[in-house]
């Protein structure tokens, strides 16, 4: 086979030839791209996370909760992922106390309110609202509900205090799970 023919199918199939007749595909995992760093659909929630520069503060977050073992396990769970940004929005002085030792309680039920247990899709959020007339409640790992609603583009979470959040990046693949970008933080009742 040709050079030339080589580049063609590589360039065209995403394949490399090697020897005369063996393809292997270059691209072993397909994954999408979060903060400089790709999310592999072969690590955990956690080592993807850790990779991005989008998460260091629900990452900071998470191991003063020690929750890291929640994200590192075998799961499934379904992560609404708040960015460094959504963080921002919180009024001041919020992060630095739920980050206190003596508030790891508080903190530990703000970020298991972002999982769900199972592996969720977007799809799956959708056909629950559509049988829900509008709406989905789903329990959250630290005991509460959300909601999720869908306004014909975007997935809505609304959470016990009836802030809105949008999934930003939907349906990012994990080994242990699914991570669902969101913009806002949400907060649990308690």
């Amino acid at each position: 086979m040709s050079s030339f023919v080589k580049t063609a199918l590589i360039a065209t199939l995403g394949f490399a030839v090697i020897g005369r007749a063996s393809l292997l595909p270059l691209c072993a995992e397909l994954s999408v791209e979060v903060g400089g760093a790709p999310m592999l659909p072969s690590r955990s929630i956690l080592e993807n996370l850790a990779n991005s520069k989008e998460y260091t503060t629900w990452l900071s977050a998470v191991e003063a909760a020690d929750l890291v073992e929640t994200l590192q396990g075998k799961g499934p769970v379904t992560l609404f992922a708040p960015v460094n940004k959504a963080f921002d929005k919180l009024p001041k002085g919020t992060l630095e106390s739920w980050l206190l030792p003596e508030n790891k309680p508080v903190l530990s039920a703000v970020l298991t309110y972002h999982m769900i247990q199972g592996k969720i899709a977007i799809a799956d959020f959708i056909a629950a609202i559509e049988k829900g007339n509008g709406s989905a409640d789903y329990q959250t790992m630290e005991g509460e509900t959300l909601t999720v609603r869908h306004d014909g583009r975007k997935l809505e979470i609304i959470d016990a205090k009836g802030n809105r959040s949008l999934v930003t990046l939907a349906d990012v693949p994990q080994k242990n799970g699914v991570i669902h970008m969101i913009d806002t933080v949400l907060s649990p009742k308690g």
